[in-house]
């Protein structure tokens, strides 16, 4: 197999391994086809105000101040005297789309839903909006449309703000919810001049949805304790107020409306969400006005949480609710059909109203559950074989039939408790049906992606083995290659596809199932191998092949362990701080080792640094820029004394217009810090200086000579360029350190290479990368090499946690890409964030390309046995990945499983990538000579 093709097989394979997860354990139940359920008597309210404060964390809400007042005094008076109120659990992931339709629909969208985007995307099944008679919403175009698209008919209206409104940088973000409440009060008093409007407000099943983004907009822009968030609160707390008097004036004080304020997530102390911490799973919940209930005092109440004393309601009783379950409350508050596909249970505490009200409810909430049950076991009964299907047992047809006539009977008999007892014990088995059937063929799936990902890794390790080792004899030219193999092979994947189809199984069974099939095949074709190494293996000592793989275990589970222990990390780069002392190598070079040993330890400091949520430290990014500059100066000084100094004005052009773009970066950086803080917005200048300096930054460094320091330096400075503008803090000085450790790394190499008496040192200082791929002097690779490759995948993932990252998908700052844009736009600023992440790989990658190649070794020798790293790493994670217990423990499985195989999939690109910027060079057209520098 060519490289090209390897690397494009490898690339397919991981890219299967990482979308399996969301299919095996994170895709939603949907399902089509039930019959709406609506409680059957007349509700308590004609209408419903919904407002969502978007990004509003529980405790943000619901604390005192310090000296013991509100943070909203108006909710705080309602909670306290009109009405209910509770902490609703949301889940993973944390985002506006997935929380708006667990609220408004019941459901749960899968975790890969918050790729789907928001406003071009109808949502895909049914809502409280679409079960009422009218819904009238105000708010971001990012949210609203979405469901007016999704909508049957035309009884979904939306009035939404411009995109651009949603700025971090400009003005008070507060300003979108004052939009928000003075056109709902414009909207009402237009009404009045027309009657068609007007006849409308006044029907039954409406509701009213406001969308509050001011709160998640100042929290992702000043972090949620800052006085801009607080502040929007109460600006929030005041508007509610208005226009919950507007409305009571409006309906004559009908007492026909009810109101239900809570938030869709809520946001780490950094300003960010998706994941699964508490600061993003705990919002608040209040309700009140018709058919809410009262505050209810109570002596005492169990939680685990010590939240009731410092926020001082011990004796008012709070009702948690997960999130779906306020769809089913809003729905039987109005007397709408309950959503379709909601997941949601009633909270009947929540209602005031009469028991045999909550009974009907709760059986009608017991019902639409069930129809789903119903529908999603015969899916699953239609798509499997007879003798395979095993039926949920507990709730089998005469069980079903049992719990309904049994609930209705209690009705009947007003035996009201009972009926509710009974529904809610129905609704869990329904749900744990649901889900019985959804998880049908997980440990199949999941069987099939493990023997892929071991088979995988198996046949690179064969790869290595025959084509970089000297373990195996000379493979011998053997024309008439069994067919045998690979006709079981192919009567194997006819077998398992043939399965598939008469169980009308989706597509992606169909990938997962059949990888195995050629994988494997590739591992038998080198069964050869496995018989030679097997042969020399018992040649060697028992206790040394023991030991080294030990070390080997231990250094992947010290790798595992970082992503949970980031001062892992730390410990390892002290180890490596030791290593030339541990193999006697300080001997032959003292000078190379203590300046290894200094820049490990700096290095080991990074891991112990607050983690990204910190306050912007905008002097460190100018220390940072401007010890750049004095780095560069020093070397341009060196390389000009050196043997190896800049050839051309072209070359000295290229290291000064460098320097320059790293000049003008720590400026914009200080100057758009000191905009926004003044609420000037983010200067213009600032803005496209930002983004050419980016758009140079890939190219820069293809204009320098190909010298393996000078090359290496001007990736660097490039690189830093950018990476100066994406910087809040202290996480600017990291490239520098870590370019310091991989130039010295490169060194040290060489001296390990003569240590161990492999190969003359080189001269680095004139090493030239375009002349490096001489294929007659690669060598062969030696143990030493694993230690190589472990090396550079350790300090990958330091070149993650180093910055102050956590393993989450939360873990990202958006203040770091505020030099570029300040306007809410979710997938670039996505893409900014990812790009900072990558320019210290790209270091990391540089430098091992370099390593590679003064080494004598091919590419793609080293890179095979950092893939088998990095792949026993993802199938570590594959097996811790859960979807049961809290919230926090299921997204941070995810997140990891994630991060490990986004990791090796960069790598991948990250090979090419290295190759392209060490060895390419742009020749500049040599009739510019004559221009004045």
């Amino acid at each position: 197999m060519g490289v090209p093709v390897f690397i494009l097989a490898g690339l397919l394979v991981h890219f299967v391994f990482l979308a399996s997860i969301f299919d095996i354990y994170f895709s939603s139940p949907l399902v089509h086809g039930m019959t709406p359920q609506q409680t059957p008597l007349p509700p308590p309210a004609k209408r419903l105000v919904l407002f969502v404060a978007d990004g509003l964390r529980a405790d943000s809400l619901f604390e005192l101040n310090s000296n013991n007042t509100p943070q909203a005094p108006y909710l705080r008076a309602i909670l306290e005297n009109n009405g209910s109120w509770g902490i609703s659990h949301t889940r993973v992931p944390t985002e506006s789309r997935p929380g708006h339709v667990a609220l408004i629909a019941g459901f749960y969208e899968d975790v890969s839903a918050v790729a789907k985007g928001w406003k071009e995307n109808p949502v895909e099944f049914d809502s409280v909006f679409n079960e009422s008679k009218h819904t009238w919403s105000w708010g971001s175009p990012d949210i609203l449309p979405m469901f007016a698209k999704g909508a049957t008919g035309d009884h979904v209206y939306t009035f939404c703000y411009t995109a651009e409104s949603e700025d971090f940088g400009a003005q008070d973000a507060a300003e979108l919810d004052t939009w928000v409440f003075d056109h709902v009060k414009s909207f009402f008093n237009s009404s009045r001049s027309n009657q068609t409007l007007f006849s409308a407000l006044n029907e039954e099943k409406v509701v009213l949805f406001l969308h509050l983004l001011g709160i998640d907009t100042n929290g992702h822009a000043h972090r949620p304790y800052s006085k801009e968030y607080k502040e929007n609160i109460r600006k929030v707390d005041e508007g509610v107020e208005e226009i919950v008097s507007m409305l009571e004036s409006f309906y004559g004080n009908d007492g026909k409306t009810a109101y239900i304020l809570t938030s869709d997530h809520g946001m780490t102390d950094w300003g960010s969400h998706g994941a699964g911490h508490p600061s993003e799973t705990l919002t608040p919940l209040i309700a009140w006005g018709a058919g809410v209930n009262y505050p209810q005092e109570v002596t005492s109440q169990l939680f685990e949480d010590n939240f009731l004393k410092e926020w001082k309601l011990e004796n008012l009783k709070r009702m948690d609710v997960n999130q779906a379950d306020i769809a089913p409350l809003m729905a039987s508050l109005i007397g709408v059909p309950f959503p379709l596909n909601s997941v949601g249970t009633l909270p009947l505490e929540y209602l005031n109203n009469s028991d045999h009200f909550k009974a009907e409810s709760m059986f009608t909430n017991a019902v639409q559950v069930l129809e789903q049950f119903k529908v999603k076991m015969s899916q699953k009964k239609r798509t499997t074989l007879s003798f395979l299907f095993t039926p949920f047992k507990p709730l089998s047809d005469s069980e079903q039939i049992n719990f309904l006539k049994k609930a209705r009977l209690y009705i009947q008999q007003q035996k009201y408790s009972e009926a509710v007892s009974l529904c809610k014990t129905l609704i869990n088995l329904a749900l744990k049906g649901l889900s019985y059937y959804h998880t049908y063929d997980r440990l199949f799936l999941g069987l099939s992606i493990a023997v892929s990902f071991v088979g995988w890794t198996t046949y690179v390790i064969l790869v290595i083995i025959k084509t970089h080792t000297n373990l195996i004899k000379a493979a011998q030219i053997n024309n008439k290659e069994s067919t045998g193999p690979l006709y079981s092979f192919m009567f194997a994947g006819m077998i398992i596809a043939f399965f598939l189809l008469i169980q009308a199984s989706p597509w992606t069974y169909y990938v997962y199932c059949l990888l195995p099939v050629p994988i494997w095949y590739a591992v038998v074709r080198e069964l050869h191998v496995i018989q030679d190494l097997a042969a020399n293996l018992w040649s060697l000592p028992v206790g040394h092949s023991v030991g080294f793989l030990l070390i080997c275990i231990l250094g992947i589970e010290l790798l595992v362990f970082s992503f949970f222990y980031r001062s892992t990390l730390t410990v390892g780069l002290l180890v490596f701080a030791g290593w030339p002392v541990i193999t006697q190598m300080w001997v032959q070079a003292k000078r190379t080792t203590l300046i290894w040993t200094l820049l490990c330890v700096f290095l080991a400091v990074f891991p112990l640094m607050p983690v990204v949520g910190r306050e912007p430290n905008i002097p460190l990014v100018i220390v940072a820029g401007l010890t750049t500059l004095l780095i560069s100066c020093f070397s341009l000084a060196s390389f000009s004394r050196s043997e190896n100094k800049y050839r051309g004005k072209e070359d000295l052009k290229v290291y000064f217009y460098q320097m320059f773009s790293i000049a003008l970066s720590t400026y914009v950086v200080s100057s758009t810090h000191n905009s926004l803080k003044n609420k000037q917005g983010l200067p213009v200048f600032n803005q496209i200086v930002s983004w050419m300096t980016l758009a140079s930054s890939s190219a820069l460094p293809l204009l320098s000579p190909t010298l393996l320091f000078q090359r290496l330096f001007s990736i660097l400075l490039s690189l830093m360029a950018t990476y100066l503008l994406l910087s809040t803090g202290y996480e600017a000085l990291f490239p520098l350190v870590l370019s310091g450790l991989m130039l010295v790394w490169i060194q040290m190499e060489q001296e390990a290479l003569q240590h161990y008496g492999l190969s003359l040192r080189s001269k680095l200082a004139v090493f030239n990368f375009a002349y490096a791929t001489d294929i007659t002097q690669f060598r062969q690779l030696h143990l030493d090499d694993i230690r190589r490759s472990f090396f550079f995948v350790f300090f990958i993932v330091t070149a993650f946690f180093g910055t102050g990252n956590i393993a989450s998908v939360n873990s990202f700052d958006p203040a770091s890409v505020y030099c570029f844009l300040t306007v809410f736009s979710p997938f670039m600023m996505g893409g900014l964030l990812l790009l900072k992440v990558v320019i210290p790989f790209v270091l990391v990658s540089c430098a091992f390309e370099a390593v590679q190649v003064t080494t004598q070794l091919s590419s793609k020798s080293l890179f095979l046995i950092v893939l088998v790293i990095s792949d026993i790493m993802a199938l570590h994670f594959f097996f811790l990945v859960k979807d049961y217990g809290s919230w926090l423990d299921i997204g941070t499985s995810i997140s990891h499983y994630v991060l490990v195989m986004s990791l090796t999939i960069f790598m991948m690109l990250m090979n090419g990538l290295a190759q392209l910027l060490t060895t390419k060079r742009l020749e500049l057209s040599r009739r510019t000579k004559h221009h004045s520098m």
